[in-house]
């Protein structure tokens, strides 16, 4: 595949604080390369900079001539007073289109993002349909290459759904951030994550979310024996320093030397180990209480339209319900119903005496810009109560990966995932019996989800989730409540029940069908037999395959030997090999499933 673009060693400081160092990256023809990183890590000013938006403080970037470029913010927002078309009319203004053709491309450029009327006004967009437009300007440029930094980010189900289509069916390459993982999974051919972890600062790996995981324990288990290996060899060398070496012969200086060397090999592998992750936990209020809210036949009205009618549920300490539908079907508003700040128009609605509730709202309304990190984290003087336990706001603040540099600055001059942690840690410090949580992961990263997941599976008080992580909802909801936006409501064990039922993935149905072949009509030609060479080498595929995967747990445990491990370069040497026997293997797998399919 042709290189599209490629980075050598850049690196990017804001103020004192080195963002990452000497990144190298290429990107070709036909990849679809998925980034992740702990928040801070650089992930959108990488995505900047490869995009033209921001130069890189060192380092250099080629890209192949004519290349088209596109570029989707993880924040997008237009001008009031326009319509769709408008947008997508003055992304493509400076190219040399005559009527006809402008028309033609604007129509289908937005029949591609779910639009039926370009004539929409973009102040009447939710932020799901704000989040469509900006890839359709971007579409409309018809680009080689499409950086987007957060895509799923607002969009509802649908939304993702038709976002995985798109991109994984698309002629153009592109470049993705994001912490969904079914998302990632479902789309990208090719990870890569940023981390100071990795001895180049970014590891990359062929494949899927799931093989790159894999992938990375096996790095990072391997990197650990060495970090291992290399303290025994280093306290071997500190002793001998003790006993007074005497520098006077070359051996001897070689041996100082070469300890100086194993010493910095060392420092430099702990400091790049040493890895932060926020500590959620939850405070219940320990009731007993045994029915929290009981909801009975409630209905509401929004706008002249019913959101939903005669919904009965109740919630119980351990329920976790997720709450499903497309932007817009009356997920939030069902959510300030239980929180007391709307009332239902029918219907009654009755929560236990002295019920405490904590609302995560998606909007982050409750985070005053304007205040301080100090203040937003709850913080009276210098101190925080949790559990009835005065902590200094300092420590407050490190349990959620922030430094003491940081608690005087104003909260609009942080991150998204930054004031993602900032609420989260403020409501950490209400004891809850039920917890609202209204899109909570946006912008998290990835490990900060995983610790959100674990804590709110231990969550002994109730809890109503929007989200529209897939991979969060299957894992942390005990049921799901799907509404449709037109006043019906339906309880499902779990998405996957959901989505069966026809709410998820009902346009994409009639494709699948059409390509399984139990699903073929009986006037569809006949499958082909296997040709002669086929046949032979299906015959020694399972042969084939028996030894390519013993040729790789070979390498594996070549990876694991004391002499390997201690060993810098043959590690990565036999790394290298270790990711060219699990391609070799999967191809092999694939390419079995391929001729056993023409058999049947």
């Amino acid at each position: 595949m042709a290189l599209l673009e490629s980075c050598t060693s850049i690196s990017k400081t804001f103020g004192s604080r080195a963002l990452f160092e000497n990144i190298s990256l290429g990107i070709s023809e036909g990849e679809r390369l998925g980034l992740i990183g702990p928040n801070g890590a650089g992930k959108s000013t990488l995505l900047r900079i490869l995009s033209g938006q921001l130069e890189p403080d060192s380092g250099s970037i080629s890209m192949r001539r004519n290349t088209r470029i596109g570029y989707v913010p993880q924040q997008a927002a237009f001008p009031g007073g326009r319509t769709a078309a408008g947008i997508v009319a003055e992304a493509i203004a400076h190219e040399r289109l005559d009527d006809l053709e402008r028309a033609a491309r604007i129509n289908i450029t937005l029949g591609r993002a779910g639009f039926t009327d370009g004539a929409v006004r973009t102040e009447s967009l939710s932020g799901g349909w704000t989040r469509r437009l900006a890839i359709a300007r971007e579409l409309a440029l018809q680009p080689d290459l499409l950086f987007l930094d957060e895509p799923t980010n607002h969009l509802d189900l649908e939304g993702i759904l038709w976002l995985e289509k798109l991109l994984s069916t698309a002629p153009f390459a592109s470049v993705v951030v994001s912490h969904d993982r079914y998302f990632l999974d479902n789309v990208v051919n090719d990870m890569a994550e940023i981390d100071r972890v990795y001895p180049e600062g970014i590891l990359r790996v062929e494949g899927g979310y799931s093989h790159f995981l894999e992938t990375k324990e096996e790095f990072l288990l391997a990197q650990s024996s060495r970090q291992e290996s290399l303290a025994n060899k280093v306290r071997r060398e500190v002793e001998w320093l003790r006993r007074g070496p005497k520098a006077r012969t070359g051996k001897s200086r070689a041996r100082i030397d070469e300890a100086g060397r194993l010493m910095r090999e060392l420092s430099d592998l702990e400091s790049r180990s040493v890895k932060g992750v926020a500590q959620i936990d939850f405070t219940a209020s320990e009731r007993r209480t045994k029915r929290l809210v009981s909801v009975e036949n409630i209905s509401k009205e929004l706008g002249g339209r019913t959101l939903f009618r005669d919904l009965s549920f109740t919630l119980t300490p351990g329920a976790r319900l997720g709450l499903l539908g497309r932007n817009g079907a009356g997920k939030t508003t069902l959510l300030r119903l239980l929180a007391g700040e709307l009332e239902p128009d029918s219907g009654r609605l009755e929560r236990a005496p002295a019920l405490r509730i904590v609302y995560f709202d998606h909007a982050r309304e409750r985070l005053d810009p304007t205040q301080t990190l100090r203040q937003g984290l709850g913080a009276h003087g210098d101190t925080v109560i949790f559990r009835d336990r005065p902590i200094h706001v300092a420590g407050w603040a490190k349990r959620f990966l922030f430094d003491g540099g940081q608690l005087d600055r104003p909260i609009s001059s942080l991150s998204g995932g930054e004031q993602a942690r900032v609420l989260i840690a403020r409501l950490m410090l209400q004891p809850a019996d039920l917890l609202l949580l209204d899109e909570p992961t946006n912008d998290l990263d990835i490990p900060t989800l995983e610790v959100l997941e674990d804590s709110l599976t231990d969550f002994p008080g109730a809890l109503v989730l929007v989200t529209h992580d897939r991979y969060l909802l299957d894992r942390v909801s005990t049921g799901v409540l799907g509404l449709d936006g037109q006043g019906g409501a339906q309880l499902y064990a779990d998405y996957w029940q959901w989505e069966e039922a026809g709410q998820g993935r009902a346009p994409a149905k009639p494709e699948k069908r059409e390509a399984s072949p139990r699903a073929a009509s009986a006037s569809a030609p006949a499958k082909k037999k296997l040709t002669y060479l086929e046949a032979r080498e299906w015959e020694r595929m399972e042969t084939l395959i028996l030894e390519a995967e013993r040729a790789l747990e070979a390498i594996r445990a070549e990876m694991h030997l004391p002499e390997v491990v201690s060993d810098g370069p043959r590690l990565h040497v036999c790394y290298d090999k270790l990711q060219s026997a699990e391609a070799r293997v999967q191809a092999l797998y694939a390419r079995w499933a391929e001729l056993e399919a023409k058999q049947q």
